[in-house]
Parts: structure tokens; C-alpha cells; sequence
């Protein structure tokens, strides 16, 4: 019998600007290195992190906007099973209700740029995101 798969939670995180177009990182790190998809990241599980903050966590992190709680909306959630091979996935999938601006296009995790959402489907997309999200 083969081990069992560990769980990984995460969040994407839409930002829109007032222009209507979204914000995504060209991801410089695995998993989904050099595709583009929404700003998030890892739930801190050891610490109790909930997916509420650790949304405002990663947006904070990856743009420099901090944002409220009530700046977010749960739009949904996306189970991956065996993604890559070894691990299965679980992704809260937040949109911020409100216009953004960002003084930065590079964090520590990418390049971040904004794409009209008739763009999205011509640019470099994690698989999950191009079926399952953008659609």
C-alpha cells in the first residue's frame, strides 16, 4: 500500500483595477514556475492561519496592499487530486470587491502585471486555472 498524499491548503487571490483588468504573477518559483495565475500562496497551517488571513497575508506580501477583511469575497474552492504526482490540494479562491492599485511589478515570487480578462486565455496558465477557474 502506498503512503497516503498530504493536503495543501492555499489561496488565489483576483485583484481587479479600476480598469476592469485583473492582476497576475509570473510565478519565478515551482510549483507553476514561469505560468501566470493569481497572487496567493500557502495557509500556515502549524499556526492556525485561517484562509481569510492568509489571503490578506499573501496580498500584502505579493503587492504591498492591505486590505480588510471585509475587502474580501469567497468566491469559491478547487480540489486538486494528486497534483504532480504528490500532493493533493485545497484552494480558497478570494476576489477583493473593491479597485486596486499597485506601485510594484516584481515580488519575491514574480513578476506581476495587469491583463484584461480577454488576454488571460492567450497567456501561460497553470492547467487547473485555464478549465477549471478562468472559464
Amino acid at each position: 500500500m502506498s503512503e497516503p498524499l498530504a493536503y495543501r491548503i492555499a489561496v488565489l487571490c483576483y485583484l481587479v483595477d479600476q480598469a476592469g483588468r485583473f492582476l497576475l504573477l509570473q510565478r519565478c518559483k515551482p510549483p507553476n514556475q514561469h505560468l501566470y495565475s493569481p497572487v496567493g500562496g500557502k495557509l500556515d497551517q502549524p499556526s492556525g492561519e485561517s484562509p481569510t488571513s492568509c489571503a490578506l497575508r499573501e496580498i500584502a506580501e505579493e503587492t504591498d496592499v492591505h486590505l480588510d477583511p471585509s475587502d474580501l469575497h469567497l468566491a469559491g474552492l478547487v480540489s486538486e487530486a494528486a497534483y504532480g504526482g504528490d500532493t493533493h490540494w485545497l484552494m480558497f479562491l478570494y476576489e477583493v470587491v473593491r479597485p486596486v492599485q499597485i506601485s510594484r511589478t516584481w515580488c519575491n515570487e514574480g513578476r506581476l502585471a495587469w491583463f484584461h480578462p480577454e488576454a488571460i486565455g492567450s497567456l501561460s496558465l497553470p492547467q487547473t486555472d485555464r478549465h477549471v477557474i478562468w472559464p
